[in-house]
């Protein structure tokens, strides 16, 4: 119990809406977890948290408070890999939040390239598009994030952006995949596939449909990016992905990408960020300058 900081308590009632859940997920009873949150509250002289008929929510104070812990909680994180880098042995946990597009290549191949230099380093990684993200980094949830058309940007510092044209993905007999770049009005001759409403992918298309004549055959929605990559081997179907998360060689299953006139579809863009004004645990500050030189590389401007 002696080892129960206010951060992990605290975050982890935040975190379920309940003390009952967060007592189970910490392995302690909730009249023993209760009492804990009952000291701190009469120690600030404030409630941390609103007591409602199903659970608990932070109050003002509470927001404050938990702010306050993460900043801290990440602060000794920083220290700790700094300590074990004076040693010469990198050490920490990088935590990344990412859009799903960097995880079948990308990533993958990042943080092995990482870990074979530094196995001391461990990562989490977490998928969080667009406002998730940026509410990552905010909440000290994430140290990195990998970024596919942010909603906003106030909070993050950008460490790098780079374009990312829409790509058609369909068989490789399908009829459009002889043509170099396609056209967006071709599109809708076949079956389409898209992502949800809140993908970045998905809102660049929904746009571009709108300022255009174009009418496309929706058959497939899904939140779930591998599987729009895959399906079009199922039938002549076209779905849409950026190059990030596109295989640089056509994939077992005879699936190619062909870009998008981006007269059609603007291109989007990619951003690699931190939380503004946060220094970086030594870490995360050279995994994320490992991803930046890559980027500016891979997708010069």
């Amino acid at each position: 119990m002696h080892q129960l900081t206010p951060h992990l308590f605290i975050d982890a009632i935040a975190r379920a809406g309940s003390i009952r859940k967060a007592a189970e997920s910490l392995a302690i009873t909730s009249t023993a977890l209760n009492r804990r949150v009952l000291a701190l509250e009469d120690e600030l002289g404030v409630p941390i948290f609103e007591r409602l008929p199903r659970g608990v929510r932070l109050s003002t104070a509470g927001e404050l408070l938990i702010s306050h812990l993460r900043a801290q909680a990440a602060d000794f994180e920083k220290l700790k890999s700094q300590i074990a880098d004076l040693a010469g042995e990198r050490r920490g946990n990088v935590t990344i939040a990412c859009s799903q597009a960097l995880l079948p290549y990308f990533l993958p191949d990042h943080i092995g390239r990482y870990r074979r230099d530094h196995p001391g380093v461990t990562f989490s990684v977490r998928v969080r598009d667009r406002a998730a993200a940026e509410a990552a980094l905010v909440e000290h949830d994430a140290d990195i994030a990998l970024i596919f058309e942010p909603v906003r940007m106030s909070e993050v510092q950008i460490l790098a952006a780079v374009r990312q044209p829409i790509h058609a993905v369909m068989a490789a007999d399908h009829p459009l995949a002889a043509q170099s770049v396609i056209r967006l009005r071709e599109c809708q001759q076949y079956p389409i596939a898209l992502p949800t409403v809140q993908y970045g992918v998905r809102h660049l298309i929904d746009h571009a449909l709108l300022r255009s004549s174009v009418r496309l055959r929706v058959v497939v929605d899904s939140d779930n990016f591998e599987f729009l990559r895959h399906y079009p081997a199922q039938e002549h179907l076209i779905s849409f992905q950026i190059p990030i998360g596109l295989a640089a060689t056509p994939q077992p299953e005879g699936i190619v990408s062909r870009p998008v006139d981006p007269r059609d579809i603007p291109e989007g863009r990619l951003y690699l960020c931190q939380l503004r004004g946060r220094t970086l645990p030594v870490a995360a500050a050279k995994f994320a300058a490992q991803i930046e030189r890559d980027l500016d590389s891979r997708f010069p401007e």
